[in-house]
């Protein structure tokens, strides 16, 4: 070792001037960066594996790139047509049931025939490829229900496949109509589908074809206003089979169809007719638009000018005026008041600052409405101090001094709420309720007498 070049290097060290705060900071990064891509640099030698992550991401192809456009449509038809392929058709549903039947496991309960889970997998393997994913332990767990003999009932497991089938069906057509291939429909995807549906649907056959238009926006309508939340023009499919308005709507499959039960289906021939003939009969200039005037007639015309006023300034109107589909989600609301989308439509118009709560004040602003209309018809005011306690008694919001959308919700009583303060002839029922009670407990009584 060179003593001699050590001690002189160590004593030209010492005379060097002092490096600045700013130049350690820049050496520290510089070596940071080095010493960390050295680092890196072994890690990727050492594993590649990101290398092989497949794709996952493949962009929609654009408008002007017809040749993407049409592979990749029928691509879909292809792959929605070997799904369909897939599915049980009539003859071996029809099979299944045989089989079902002659495995049945004794003793019946009742009518009720039933099968164990040994005669159940022999059905599994005689009935073919297809039904494989229906004969399962976790698909007769789930249907079995405190049988002494350990066994499921047939029809059960029947109609659970058959549901499953439906479903499946069900998807696949209204996969046909989704234009954009990402699981979801528009509002013209929809349309199309439905309009597509009338004529499969006898108890339809009545509807004259000038009508269908308005009978397809009717029914639209619903899903949008229930499905779509957020009002972004477009829904799951899947949100469409898990509700129950397709089942409304196909129940019309259904020749005999009980006119009870035609009344109360929002896509039955009357249904539509009727909130159609209910838009024309408050249309009284027949300019095909609803002015506030003209609206302030629907049901029993007692809907206060000031909640009008805020269902003009919050909803779609074409110079002042409301056309056909926001009246049908007008409807939707009013009649609909226990819904969560209902309430979310009302809490909207009720809250006038738009901070997402209702306050003393909004509550105040709505029900001097509703006092005034009293004075007009004869009736001695109802104090809202009184009023105003009722309604925070009934919903009891997690802040004393605000209800928000979810505290109506959660408390059950947003469809009592709303109507006290929108509508004189709701808050007189209420008002009334326990004279409303008692009256039809006496005329139940009279009944029972005669």
């Amino acid at each position: 070792m060179d003593w001699k070049r050590s001690l002189r290097d160590r004593l030209a060290a010492r005379r060097a001037p002092k490096k600045s705060e700013q130049e350690l900071k820049d050496e520290e990064m510089e070596l940071f960066t080095k010493y960390y891509m050295e680092w890196k640099g072994g890690r990727k030698s050492d594993n590649m594996s990101y290398t092989n992550i497949p794709r996952f991401y493949y962009r929609l192809p654009a408008e002007d790139e017809v040749l993407l456009q049409k592979l990749r449509e029928e691509s879909r038809a292809v792959f929605l047509q070997r799904k369909s392929r897939e599915l049980l058709d009539n003859e071996e549903l029809q099979n299944l049931w045989f089989l079902l039947d002659k495995h049945q496991t004794s003793p019946m309960i009742g009518e009720e025939a039933m099968i164990n889970y040994e005669n159940f997998l022999k059905v599994g393997e005689k009935a073919g490829p297809k039904c494989k994913q229906f004969f399962t332990a976790k698909i007769f767990a789930k249907l079995l229900h405190n049988d002494p003999y350990g066994r499921i009932s047939i029809m059960q497991f029947f109609n659970y496949v058959m549901r499953k089938v439906w479903l499946h069906q069900t998807r696949i057509g209204l996969s046909l109509y989704d234009v954009a291939g990402q699981g979801y429909l528009r509002e013209s995807d929809l349309e199309n589908y439905i309009l597509e549906l009338i004529p499969t649907l006898p108890q339809l056959d009545g509807l004259e074809k000038s009508f269908y238009s308005f009978y397809v926006c009717t029914a639209v309508r619903k899903f949008f206003f229930f499905l779509d939340p957020l009002r972004t023009g477009k829904i799951k499919i899947q949100d469409i089979l898990a509700c129950s308005f397709l089942d409304d709507l196909l129940e019309l499959r259904d020749e005999e169809l009980s006119k009870e039960s035609q009344e109360t289906n929002w896509f039955s021939a009357p249904s539509a007719l009727r909130v159609y003939g209910q838009y024309l009969n408050l249309d009284k200039d027949h300019n095909g638009m609803l002015s506030k005037e003209e609206l302030s007639r629907y049901g029993t015309g007692t809907l206060t000018n000031i909640f009008l006023d805020r269902v003009f300034q919050e909803c779609l109107t074409y110079d002042g005026e409301m056309d056909y589909k926001t009246y049908l989600d007008f409807v939707l609301a009013l009649e609909n008041r226990k819904e969560p989308a209902a309430l979310q439509y009302i809490f909207k118009l009720l809250d006038i600052e738009n901070k997402g709560y209702l306050n003393v004040f909004s509550l105040n602003y709505f029900f001097r409405a509703i006092q005034e209309q009293m004075k007009i018809h004869g009736q001695e005011p109802v104090s809202f101090q009184d009023v105003k306690d009722e309604i925070f008694d009934m919903v009891k919001p997690k802040d004393p001094y605000k209800i928000s959308l979810q505290d109506l919700i959660n408390s059950s009583q947003g469809d009592t709420v709303t109507s006290i303060l929108i509508d004189l002839n709701g808050f007189w029922t209420y008002e009334n309720r326990e004279v409303l009670v008692a009256s039809d407990n006496d005329s139940a009584a009279d009944v029972d007498d005669t």
